[in-house]
């Protein structure tokens, strides 16, 4: 039987179930709601059939895995050769006391480390800055010089583990901080392996981590290119991020979008400033959120796979298999997480995390119970660890690659998604790319309607969370939460001080003068970032010689 005449059958098969029994059904016991739809709007059809897909497109839209478009997977045997890495991320207080945290996880069996840094950290400020008052170790571990970076680091070996740091602005000089701790823990460059985050353009409209203006922002992300592309060969150099996107309300298709065209931006302006996209594109990596609507999110990861190998084969010319691969780590959804309850954010991020391996994430980090109340307690942690252990070892869910693959639900919803995406990205292109669309508002306003849509869902008992708006309990105690030392911040400057009193200061003014003279030329400033690291030069000192010649972006106000 040909196909014309299989969906045939299958549609007369569909249409005698649907006014013979499915109508006849909900007149008697009506469905919950008028409509259905995925946590992004996307409406749900009551079945999905063979009509709703097409078997002749299989090796153009499937394929298998760890082959072009790379939709099943970019590793040929996925997990049934080894787990993703399980990289929980973690850091607060003071470099002692993160140090401890990475080393408790990796005792429990964690396999990478992801490093979150406090605020001034993000923003390129020494703790005792007057910018940084309050901040100091709140929301991540204090980085200040090399002096901390060697006690984050402590006993850790950098050439047994990978590392991911979650920082953007000033992603250079932890870099430079991360090569040198290893060199001085006689590891070599080629023996590295980690990301940096590095996503500078999602600042401006999605987080606000931002120093310099987006010239001489991407000029620092493609000397990252450029310099660990013949330095670094392990190291992933930027990890173009959805995940904030996500955070701040945008749909599973906007945060494709939006996250693929950021990636666009990248490759065009290392392309422009003379680099091959070959000998850079196979180091680039993405970051996405797992959201709750399990389904639509391993569609959303499936399509996003498939349209960035399109994008690099046909728009890049990419030929290398590696160049068009888009390799992710994922972490589940903090904005999911309720202060309410808190016992049922586990459940929770057991769904998001099982959403983010059915969808073939490299890299996974669970986010803790309590963590809309205050940083994680230890135990929290643990749990949120052994999450993925149990979805690892007992679910069964890495046993065979994609297994979702052929749901005609899943199918539908990831060529849904492609589509979309597809369509933003068009229209980002009709206004000349993504930093003319972030500067003209575009990418802002479609993500704030997109979060006020859901909240005003949200509001009108459409969407319903549970322990907030239904199922509520009066007595309700979050247990034990996690403290943090209120000395932070005189301890960190106490320190800080102590290293400015030890260092040789001559050294780190000629160090500091020779980058921004660097920084007015056009050449390639990690060298001298890494020189003026090694000088114990702080990463205020450091961002400050930059921001002389760069000057410090401001925000243009979208309403």
């Amino acid at each position: 039987m040909n196909l014309d005449a299989l969906k045939k059958k299958v549609q007369e098969s569909y249409d005698n179930w649907d006014v013979n029994i499915y109508q006849k059904t909900i007149s008697k016991f009506p469905e919950r709601k008028k409509e259905f739809t995925t946590q992004s709007f996307v409406p749900v059809k009551n079945l999905y059939s063979p009509l709703d897909s097409n078997p002749n497109d299989y090796n153009e839209k499937l394929g298998f895995p760890g082959q072009y478009p790379f939709t099943r997977g970019v590793q040929p045997s996925m997990y049934r050769g080894k787990f993703w890495t399980m990289r929980q991320y973690a850091g607060f207080g003071s470099a002692k006391e993160s140090n401890e945290r990475y080393r408790y996880l990796l005792a429990h069996g964690q396999s990478g480390l992801s490093v979150a840094f406090d605020l001034p950290t993000q923003i390129g400020y020494d703790s005792d800055d007057p910018m940084a008052l309050g901040e100091v170790g709140k929301v991540g571990v204090a980085i200040d010089t090399l002096a901390d970076m060697e006690i984050l680091f402590d006993q850790i070996p950098l050439d047994k583990v990978s590392t991911s740091m979650t920082i953007n602005a000033p992603a250079s000089v932890l870099l430079a901080m991360y090569i040198a701790v290893a060199e001085k823990q006689g590891v070599g460059r080629d023996k590295i392996s980690g990301t940096i985050q590095n996503d500078i353009l999602k600042e401006y409209f999605a987080r606000g981590t931002y120093i310099f203006p987006p010239k001489p922002s991407m000029r620092l992300i493609t000397n990252i290119f450029e310099f660990c592309g013949k330095e670094i060969p392990k190291w992933n150099t930027i990890s173009i991020s959805g995940y904030h996107i996500r955070e701040a309300g945008s749909t599973a298709a906007q945060e494709v979008a939006f996250t693929l065209a950021d990636g666009i931006a990248y490759v065009k302006a290392a392309v422009k400033a003379g680099l091959d996209v070959d000998e850079f594109a196979g180091q680039l990596s993405f970051f996405f959120n797992a959201h709750n609507d399990l389904l639509e999110e391993v569609a959303k990861y499936r399509a996003a796979r498939r349209l960035w190998a399109k994008i690099m084969k046909d728009r890049f010319g990419a030929k290398k298999e590696k160049s068009q691969m888009l390799r992710f780590h994922t972490q589940t959804a903090g904005s999911t997480l309720t202060a309410q309850q808190v016992d049922n954010n586990i459940v929770r991020v057991t769904i998001q995390a099982l959403a983010a391996v059915l969808g073939g994430t490299q890299s996974l980090h669970t986010n803790s119970r309590d963590e809309a109340l205050a940083l994680p307690t230890q135990d929290s942690v643990k749990i949120a660890l052994r999450t993925q252990q149990i979805i690892a070892n007992e679910s069964g869910a890495a046993n065979t690659i994609d297994p979702l693959a052929g749901s005609y639900y899943v199918e539908s919803l990831t060529d849904q998604i492609e589509k979309d995406a597809e369509e933003y990205i068009t229209k980002i292109d009709a206004m000349g790319g993504m930093i003319n669309a972030i500067e003209e508002g575009y990418v802002q306003t479609e993500i704030q309607r997109s979060a006020y849509q859901f909240h005003q869902e949200l509001e009108r008992n459409e969407r319903i969370v549970v322990g907030v708006n239904k199922f509520v309990d009066e007595d309700d105690n979050p247990g034990e939460l996690l403290k943090l030392n209120e000395q932070i911040q005189s301890h960190q400057i106490e320190f800080l001080n102590k290293v400015r009193a030890q260092r040789n200061r001559e050294e780190v003014n000629q160090k500091l003068s020779a980058l921004k003279t660097a920084a007015d030329s056009d050449a390639n400033l990690i060298p001298f970032i890494i020189d003026a690291v090694k000088s114990y030069a702080s990463i205020g000192e450091i961002c400050n010689s930059m921001r002389q010649v760069f000057g410090e972006y401001k925000e243009r106000v979208v309403i």
